[in-house]
């Protein structure tokens, strides 16, 4: 839409976390769709020239401003918004395990991806890459069961729907996928399938998993 937003992604990836939370705060935008960037020539390029990173999700402002990282436009939504529907507000009593947690997906999570999706760009040696690759994972899946520990229900902060469990019911559909979760990590599925749920996000949810 002219004068919205342009989100750059690719459905069912990262940009699914702030596409849901455009819908959500009912910010117009046009989703700028990007090939698949490990394995279509000239994603990556494409998508340079307006991030150099050639990282989804990648949102341009209405002025021109782009963004990246998925945290820091979590953040700058709810403040242009005005609203603390998905970000408790500066003072309130979930504000400190909002923000520690979504740094901890944002900076542990999050990048167990980044290597183990594409590990040829980490890993020169062709048998080295299957072994990175499951050590990662593993990894990962340490990280997930400490998440779990500290998850509070029916959402994540306890009674209050935010941010977070957006990142939960994106992020728990990768890999180890929901499988996975059910068994090992139950309220983390549970606040999943919760949030699959949401009557905002059902646009989102049917665009990004068909």
């Amino acid at each position: 839409m002219s004068g919205g937003y342009t989100l750059w992604g690719r459905p069912g990836w990262g940009s699914a976390i702030v596409e849901a939370q455009l819908d959500w705060y009912g910010l117009p935008f046009t989703f700028e769709p990007v090939e698949d960037l490990f394995k279509t020539p000239g994603a990556k390029a494409k998508l340079e020239k307006v991030n150099p990173l050639a990282q989804v999700p990648t949102l341009v402002l209405p002025d021109g401003t782009v963004m990246s990282e998925s945290a820091a436009i979590t953040l700058l939504l709810a403040d242009i918004t005005g609203t603390d529907s998905l970000v408790p507000a500066a003072g309130s009593a979930e504000r400190a395990k909002f923000l520690r947690w979504l740094v901890f997906l944002v900076a542990n999570i999050y990048p167990t991806f980044t290597y183990a999706d594409d590990p040829s760009r980490f890993v020169s040696v062709n048998n080295a890459r299957d072994p990175f690759r499951a050590a990662t994972d593993a990894y990962a899946q340490r990280l997930w069961r400490q998440i779990e520990s500290q998850a509070g229900a029916p959402w994540f902060l306890g009674e209050r729907f935010s941010a977070l469990d957006i990142y939960l019911d994106v992020m728990t559909r990768w890999r180890p996928r929901r499988g996975w979760f059910e068994i090992e990590t139950p309220k983390l599925f549970a606040i999943a399938r919760k949030a699959d749920a949401r009557p905002e996000l059902t646009e989102t949810w049917r665009r990004n998993y068909p």
